[in-house]
């Protein structure tokens, strides 16, 4: 979100101005998609409980192009032959008003919204009783989540010239542009957007090369330096009335926004304070222009934040904690707004369902990520913790205590919950941080970020934690061994692989989530069914799910064998067979032992033994989450000695396999390296040390006079 665009967050009444070359086609004719397109915005804004006025163009040209139909059909070979003399204007608008509001009234009605018409002409603004009814009538229409639709009635319109705007903001209008500006002033709107069909206000002609896109139009600076193109090929107006009208309104107090009516969603991104189009606002020489930031500035300043954050006690460092926790819970119901947008788009794009299931914020998510944060607060101070005390020699004391790494970035797809986790963990740990998310969840995590940062002093800064919103920015960053200190990815195998190509940085996750259960001969069979159905079904995109269940040939041919398969496939659970197994119950071979399917569907094998397994997990498994189903101790003790996973465990489902489950209060992720930290990764994940050594005026001169001692000391609790 940009800067100086914050205000449109706090938006409620939004005045939006459609203009004629929006809604018709280079022909003449009205564009039908793009119509569509804009009342489903303004459905959703609707529904979203703003109260939205509409002023729409287009009424002159439906009119011509009917009465040019009318007059072909009614006119003779000979008529046909003859100059064809202008239709009238006036004639135009009477004839196009109907038919132009029929089309709006039939599109809105699709979309279970009323709309109203409200025509006016330039002589009703000079009456002061009007005014006063028009203002009561629409604050009427609004409280009823009726949408207005305003247009000048050219019909009976007595204007004959351009109209100069007053400077007390108490004039009439020349065209819809002006009117729409007139009406910000006199119904309060907080926003108009002026909808055309270029991006915005350029420097030159949209059209050429050199020109600019002017993102906020300062008076000072941009009069007298633009050059502007043709004039509207349809409507009256074109940018020179827009410029007008938005400089009229911006004075009077209501900002304005002019940007492409072509864009599907353009509306929704100006209110969300995206850096699209023209603004136009009173105060704009003072507004902070749009800044682009590095991603080196981005990952010094997070450091510069951390060493804040370090400073502050342990008991500030929990306070802003606790401070989001519930920041989050206030804005819940704008945070699953956003997220249902996400998740709505992901749908219509086609994306599949493990993904879908992993972006969407599920009922009670928020709440849960609330209290995993208040776990985080409540938990020892981390930072600084003394690990080992030696005394090295007479008065000289060295101590081994724990640190934040200092810079993470973390990319991560889908799931916008980790972004609070990761956030959490990394306030926590006293770590500066760079998130980067999926595209898919862009709306999810714009928001999450806000509020997160929101809830930080500004004496730590809320550039403690940058977002990164496009996926080309991520190779700089990767270069930034000198300031980066620790890269997390999350995500797919592929995600990870190509970090750990494209960058020094220390990579620290996991590629994949092939996770075992073995049902060793001694299992309890009650027991392994309800493991192997919590393991695979409960949550089946999760990185710990069962992918492979192995299986002690001992089982074959028994009936809680027959009844575990059955009870998989009863839950809608797709099932493939290792070579074994798959001839002997007549299923399908899976391709790949090493497979991570994410999603309802298993591979199944026979093996000998323990040991067998355990060589068929050591071969084809990701090293993540290795579960034994087994009643013989001796079994069990060699499956968790031997098996070199993140995770062993014995009797209990591989979904334990969690930060929150740990104890942990959030994970940053899930780490199968063997450097550093492994298996969940929470806050001891996050630290590193240092050590600290406090002398009373000793010098090492060869070593000379100094007797070391090397005892160790109590580490006082």
């Amino acid at each position: 979100m940009d800067a100086s665009r914050v205000f449109c967050r706090d938006v409620r009444r939004v005045i939006i101005k459609v203009g004629t070359a929006v809604v018709t086609r280079g022909d003449g004719r009205l564009a039908l998609g793009r119509l569509g397109a804009l009342c489903e915005q303004l459905k959703e804004l609707n529904s979203r409980g703003y109260e939205v006025i509409l002023v729409a163009s287009g009424a002159v040209g439906v009119g011509r192009q009917r009465l040019r139909y009318r007059r072909l059909v009614n006119s003779s070979f000979d008529d046909l032959q003859k100059p064809q003399n202008e239709l009238d204007g006036k004639a135009c608008a009477a004839v196009g008003q109907s038919g132009l509001m029929a089309l709006y009234d039939a599109l809105f009605s699709q979309l279970d919204v009323t709309s109203s018409q409200l025509l006016v002409t330039d002589n009703d603004f000079r009456d002061p009783y009007f005014k006063m009814q028009l203002s009561e009538t629409v604050n009427s229409l609004l409280s009823l989540r009726v949408i207005p639709i305003f247009n000048e009635n050219d019909a009976i319109s007595t204007r004959r010239t351009a109209f100069e705007y007053s400077p007390d903001c108490s004039g009439v209008f020349w065209d819809n542009d002006s009117l729409a500006a007139l009406l910000a002033l006199e119904l309060k709107a907080d926003l108009l957007i002026l909808l055309s069909d270029v991006e915005g206000l350029y420097t030159g002609p949209p059209r050429d090369p050199h020109s600019e896109l002017i993102h906020t139009y300062v008076k000072e600076k941009h009069e007298g330096q633009i050059t502007f193109g043709d004039k509207s090929r349809v409507g009256r107006g074109g940018m020179t009335a827009k410029v007008k009208a938005s400089v009229y309104a911006a004075n009077g107090g209501t900002p304005v926004v002019i940007t492409s009516g072509y864009a599907t969603d353009n509306i929704m991104k100006v209110l969300q304070g995206e850096n699209i189009g023209t603004l136009f606002h009173k105060d704009a020489h003072l507004l902070t222009p749009p800044k682009e930031v590095g991603a080196r500035e981005m990952a010094v300043a997070a450091r510069e934040c951390s060493r804040q954050l370090q400073g502050l006690s342990s008991q500030d460092r929990s306070k802003i904690l606790l401070n989001i926790a519930d920041a989050l819970e206030q804005n819940e119901n704008l945070i699953l707004s956003e997220n249902e947008a996400d998740v709505a788009t992901a749908q219509m794009d086609g994306y599949e369902k493990p993904l879908i299931s992993r972006l969407a914020l599920k009922p009670g998510k928020i709440s849960n990520l609330a209290k995993s944060i208040r776990v985080l607060a409540d938990m020892e101070e981390p930072i600084g913790r003394l690990l080992k005390k030696t005394e090295l020699a007479d008065g000289l004391i060295l101590e081994k205590t724990t640190c934040p790494l200092g810079v993470l970035l973390v990319v991560f797809e889908s799931r916008p919950d980790a972004l609070v986790q990761i956030a959490s963990l990394a306030v926590r740990s006293g770590n500066g941080l760079i998130l980067k998310g999926g595209k898919e969840a862009r709306r999810s995590n714009a928001i999450l970020h806000k509020v997160i940062t929101s809830a930080i002093p500004n004496t730590i800064g809320e550039r403690l934690i940058g977002l990164v919103t496009s996926r080309e920015e991520i190779p700089d960053l990767l270069k930034l061994d000198d300031v980066i200190d620790l890269v997390i990815p999350r995500g797919s195998n592929s995600l990870v692989s190509q970090i750990k190509e494209s960058t020094k940085i220390p990579v620290l996750g996991h590629a994949d989530g092939v996770c075992h259960v073995y049902v060793d001969k001694s299992a309890n069979m009650e027991m392994a069914k309800q493991i192997v159905l919590d393991a695979k079904i409960d949550y089946p995109a999760a990185c710990n799910a069962m992918e492979t269940l192995l299986l002690h040939k001992d089982l074959l041919d028994t009936a809680p064998l027959s009844e575990l398969i059955s009870d998989l496939r009863t839950e809608g659970v797709t099932i493939y067979g290792g070579p074994r197994i798959s001839a002997l119950l007549n299923i399908t071979e899976a391709r790949s032992f090493h497979h991570e399917y994410s999603s309802m569907a298993c591979t199944i094998e026979i093996v000998d033994d323990v040991h067998a397994a355990i060589d068929h997990i050591h071969r084809h498994g990701s090293a993540h989450t290795d579960c034994i189903v087994a009643e013989d101790h001796d079994v069990s003790e060699i499956f968790l000695n031997r098996v070199d996973s993140a995770a062993i465990i014995h009797n209990a489902s591989t979904r334990f396999c969690d930060g929150a489950r740990f104890g942990l209060g959030a994970e940053v992720g899930i780490s199968t390296s063997r450097i550093h930290a492994r298996g969940p990764v929470g806050v001891e994940g996050l630290l590193t040390t240092r050590w600290l050594l406090r002398g009373s005026g000793q010098v090492v001169d060869g070593d000379k006079g100094v007797t070391y001692t090397h005892t160790n000391l109590p580490i006082e609790s």
